[in-house]
């Protein structure tokens, strides 16, 4: 074989590609890249070229660059660490490569400023790689929220801990592998930290609590749910240590005892809102101490739930050191009565809203007493599932004058309604603009006719569940309110027929919300709806309208222009098709069905 021959046989050269280059001298490249474009560019070349562009700090970008022209070092500064951009991950698009994607994709459009990623029936691809990622690219990241990850650990925690020092808000749950050693160091890291959320993260006890406290000035929310290691020690320890910033407390589902409260009610100088809820382990004791320790001075929210502590006893002691309560609400308080209720009215004077949710032994009697000695200030008085407000429960007359209530909310209390001391209440009521009376069955239109001819001008009135209301109620409602009515709501009220549609349609000139599901509508009435010259309505739900066919359609078109919010679930008499053309037209209109 000649020689030639042989040479091409053993010396034939071969083709080399850069991406035969290991990762050492490509990441040395890449971090030499000046423009967001030259980096997206080489992104979308491979995963591979991805993840070690996602690796790269913001510090070492541009080292030694070369290639790079003044408007391109421009391009690179300008408003990279700002944090505009916000990114939503959840179920299975959450992933390393999405994650990598963002941390290289923002960090030179406006940066990223929250985070939120969220598995679903633990369905979750992201793991530490890709937190590590967005920990390297994204150091603007102010916000960041992990919901139901097992596959996220300290180790990627750590890194944005170490990077991400603008960190305002973090928020995790149900995040398994998350322990002490990546809350210390959030808490060392991101000393700006102002908002802290930690629930159902069974690794996390008291030395991370303590290191906030210790670390985290700036504190100024913090929730605790459902975490077994979290006692006593770290609960005081962070209230204590955090006192001169905290503002916000919400604290559920914690194997604390009255110590805690005890903390609370002696450091929470700056507490303006409290959330307890479902401490099995605090007693009446507790409460009592929390309120007589006179330092809530500043708290004007307080909501308890589920707390078989508060009784009429350490209610009154709430009352009294709390001077500046203005909404409060207990939910499942079952120990509560009258007695209590009207010891803690008399004390706190500057209550503008009350709510009571299954609050069973509190009869229409303590309610009357409350409106009483609350009647310059309270505008909203909210009731629901209180068995014990009942109409045959009060023997004496309403002597108060609740000119000052704005809101009035009635919900599925089954006792009420029958009879007359609905229509009492509401005649002392002549400014109320927000009317919900949910769920009472005995509720007729004798009983509400004079109650609305009462009030002034209503605003939104739900009626919800109503079953003995008829179209007469309707008519008076638009008669007397239809200059003022933006939101009416009749769901469920199955004796209400065209003849209200109409007159809505006539009287109703600023309403642009109607809720009438499960209603004796029809196209008529749809109809009518259509061809008024002043409806506007924004949203519109006949769930379950039986009597809404294909015919409508054209209406619903005209209605259309307006809407954003259609609801035709149940509506069977509409076709398949009917419904199909009406979402090609109304494009802008969110169709439910």
């Amino acid at each position: 074989m000649p020689i030639s021959s042989r040479m091409d046989v053993y010396f034939q050269p071969t083709k080399r590609a850069i991406d035969d280059l290991p990762d050492e001298c490509l990441f040395e490249i890449f971090k030499r890249l000046q423009t967001g474009k030259s980096k997206s560019c080489c992104a979308c070349v491979s995963r591979r070229w991805l993840m070690l562009l996602s690796t790269i700090r913001r510090a070492e970008n541009g080292n030694n660059s070369f290639g790079s022209s003044k408007s391109d070092d421009t391009e690179m500064s300008s408003g990279c660490n700002n944090g505009y951009l916000t990114r939503h991950l959840e179920g299975k698009r959450a992933t390393d490569i999405r994650l990598a994607a963002i941390a290289v994709g923002t960090s030179n459009h406006g940066g990223l400023g929250k985070l939120s990623i969220k598995g679903m029936n633990s369905i979750c691809g992201a793991t530490n790689v890709g937190l590590t990622s967005v920990a390297h690219g994204c150091p603007s990241l102010r916000t960041l929220s992990l919901w139901n990850i097992a596959s996220i650990g300290d180790e990627g925690m750590l890194e944005i801990a170490k990077e991400c020092h603008l960190l305002e808000k973090f928020d995790i749950c149900q995040c398994p592998l998350i322990t002490n050693r990546a809350l210390i160091a959030i808490a060392e890291g991101c000393l700006n930290l102002t908002v802290l959320s930690i629930e159902s993260c069974p690794n996390i006890g008291n030395e991370s609590l303590q290191a906030i406290g210790r670390s985290c000035s700036k504190l100024q929310s913090i929730s605790l749910k459902n975490c077994p290691l979290i006692s006593d020690c770290g609960v005081s320890s962070l209230i204590s240590s955090a006192s001169c910033s905290l503002h916000k407390v919400k604290l559920q589902a914690l194997n604390i005892t009255d110590f805690s409260l005890a903390v609370i009610g002696h450091y929470g100088k700056f507490v303006t809102h409290l959330t307890l809820c479902s401490l099995q382990n605090v007693t009446e004791k507790g409460f009592w101490m929390m309120g007589n320790a006179q330092a809530l001075k500043l708290l004007s929210l307080l909501t308890i739930t589920s707390c078989q502590g508060v009784t009429d006893v350490s209610l009154a002691a709430i009352g009294n050191g709390c001077k500046s309560l203005k909404q409060i609400c207990f939910r499942k308080c079952c120990f509560i009565s009258d007695d209590g209720l009207e010891a803690f009215s008399k004390a706190a004077r500057t209550l503008t809203g009350l709510e009571l949710e299954e609050c069973n032994k509190i009869t229409i009697s303590g309610i009357v007493g409350s409106l009483t000695n609350h009647e310059p200030n309270l505008k909203s008085l909210v009731l629901v599932k209180c068995s014990g407000i009942k109409d045959t429960a009060l023997q004496i007359p309403l002597l108060f004058h609740g000119s000052s209530l704005r809101r009035l909310s009635i919900r599925h209390c089954a006792g009420f309604g029958a009879a007359a001391r609905l229509v009492t209440l509401g005649r002392q009521c002549p400014q109320l603009q927000q009317l919900d009376l949910v769920g009472l069955y005995g509720l007729t239109d004798a009983v509400l006719l004079p109650l609305l001819e009462s009030c002034g001008g209503l605003v939104k009135v739900n009626l919800s569940g109503c079953l003995n209301l008829s179209d007469e109620s309707v008519l008076a409602l638009a008669r007397l309110h239809g200059a003022t009515i933006q939101l009416l709501n009749l769901d469920g009220c199955r004796k209400i027929t065209d003849k209200s549609l109409v007159a809505i349609a006539d009287k109703l000139v600023v309403l642009n919300e109607l809720h009438v599901s499960n209603c004796a509508a029809s196209d008529h009435g749809l109809c009518a709806l259509a061809r008024s010259e002043h409806v506007n309505l924004l949203v519109l739900s006949l769930a379950g309208c039986c009597g809404i066919t294909s015919r409508s359609l054209a209406s619903l078109e005209r209605l259309g222009k307006t809407l954003v919010g259609l609801n035709l679930k149940g509506c069977n008499s509409i076709s398949s098709s009917s419904v199909k053309a009406l979402a090609e037209k109304l494009w802008s209109c969110d169709i439910l069905v």
